[in-house]
């Protein structure tokens, strides 16, 4: 584990880092089912998961992506501001109880967003002590820049494509008749 805090600029595609491993303990899924809700009987009753094809007791697969996301954010240290998509997330092989866990993280893909961060594309995946990938898919998150980039160097200020669809107009020196309310997805600069 590196002690350095990254940004985008110190961010390449291929770059990839795994973490340290931590093991997954029945107090800990215990934990989760408190916090969560979710008192499912695969997680919890030794008896009944013993009868299920897993045999024992396993951990919810959220609890394996929390920790993945634990441990993915120290190796590497990022300047992460937020986490903004997850996609195609494999819930691949059970993690049970006494299993160590590790997380590998390689750089996809790197995007232009606004003016102070870049978006980053992640391959992440979640492996145990047989080697095996228990969890694996695509996050995105925004990264602080080292240095923010002019607003000429934005493509158009003025517009924005938004998940939901159409352009967005946004005030700008070019357009100073529109207001904040009428924009009200406002890109994140």
């Amino acid at each position: 584990m590196s002690d350095e805090l990254l940004s985008f600029e110190d961010l390449q595609v291929g770059d990839n880092w795994t973490s340290s491993s931590r093991e997954i303990t029945s107090g800990e899924i215990r934990d989760f089912a408190d916090l969560t809700g979710d008192f499912t009987r695969i997680h919890l009753d030794r008896e009944y998961a013993a009868e299920t094809p897993f045999g024992a007791p396993i951990a919810h697969g959220l609890l394996g992506l929390s920790v993945l996301a634990g441990l993915s954010s120290v190796a590497p240290t990022v300047r992460t501001t937020a986490l903004v998509d997850i996609r195609n997330w494999q819930f691949r092989k059970p993690i049970y109880v006494g299993d160590q866990i590790h997380a590998v993280t390689e750089v996809t893909e790197l995007r232009d967003r606004g003016r102070r961060h870049g978006e980053v594309h992640w391959y992440r995946k979640l492996i145990n002590q047989r080697g095996e990938i228990v969890q694996d898919g695509m996050l995105t998150t925004l990264v602080e820049r080292n240095v923010l980039l002019s607003s000429k160097n934005k493509k158009d200020k003025s517009l924005r494509i938004d998940a939901a669809g159409p352009s967005v107009p946004r005030p700008s020196p070019e357009n100073p008749a529109l207001d904040k309310t009428s924009a009200p997805n406002q890109q994140i600069d």
